[in-house]
């Protein structure tokens, strides 16, 4: 068990979840990170959940790796069991897993196969899993209506841009949208703030794809700013929420895409 406070941070290992990890320790949180990482040949890989243990931990943090399919019911239950056995409390969830159509198809191409496995793993987990860490989170605020607890959901610009070539992401992180805007609703009587955080364009392992177009159109202005976001710019806009500057503003979606949302002429 520990004094320190508790963050679950779900596809933790590696890019954006890192970046949000490495955040949460330095303002001295615990970590317990949740992972479904394959290496090249397919096989499962704790590598990349490993260096992330090792960087927090060189940041003072305790920090628990598991590896969870969030699209499970019964993974989402270890992961919360584990963490309830091993730290006792749970003062923040980052629902920050998700996965791209494993083949970018035309919207009048794309499979059910396909729409079923994105929105499982990016809209269904975290609703789930939200729903059992928000019970946990009411039962400790009973025992200490002093707590301070919070939940986070990446989203990303996809929830209102369209891209036809990956429509079951779009739809995916749309949700994600209103699921914050329900669990804010629901959980204000508790004093237990929920928010979105929507990234933009972001270096990452997902967007290496098309790390050539993204450049060409960052170059010709595509965002305000002209030049990649990184996983440490989503980390620090989680830090704000957890260090409690923005309590007053559940539900407040931030943007983190270099101004992208920006309407210009």
């Amino acid at each position: 068990m520990t004094d320190r406070p508790v963050a679950i941070v779900t596809g933790g290992s590696r890019g954006i979840g890192r970046g949000i990890a490495l955040e949460l320790a330095k303002l001295g949180y615990d970590l317990m990170i949740a992972h479904f990482d394959f290496n090249e040949q397919g096989r499962p890989d704790e590598g990349n959940a490993r260096e992330t243990q090792r960087l927090t931990g060189d940041l003072g943090a305790r920090c628990e790796a598991l590896r969870v399919d969030v699209s499970k019911d019964e993974d989402r239950r270890k992961l919360v069991q584990f963490a309830k056995s091993t730290f006792g409390r749970c003062h923040m969830l980052v629902n920050n897993a998700g996965v791209a159509p494993t083949k970018r198809l035309d919207l009048l191409e794309a499979t059910e196969e396909s729409f079923d496995r994105v929105l499982s793993i990016n809209l269904k987990g975290p609703y789930f899993l939200t729903q059992m860490i928000a019970n946990w989170m009411v039962e400790q605020k009973k025992q200490d209506p002093t707590g301070e607890y919070r939940i986070v959901n990446t989203s990303s610009i996809s929830a209102y841009t369209s891209s036809p070539a990956r429509g079951e992401y779009c739809i995916s992180k749309a949700g994600i949208s209103m699921m914050t805007a329900l669990y804010a609703d629901r959980l204000a009587e508790f004093g237990i703030g929920v928010f979105e955080v929507r990234p933009g364009i972001i270096k990452t392992d997902m967007t290496k794809v098309v790390t050539e177009k993204y450049d060409k159109l960052i170059a010709e202005g595509l965002t305000p700013i002209q030049r990649w976001g990184m996983p440490e710019d989503i980390g620090r806009a989680v830090g704000a929420i957890a260090e409690g500057r923005l309590d007053f503003c559940t539900g407040q979606v931030i943007n983190v895409d270099g101004g992208f949302h920006l309407r210009r002429l």
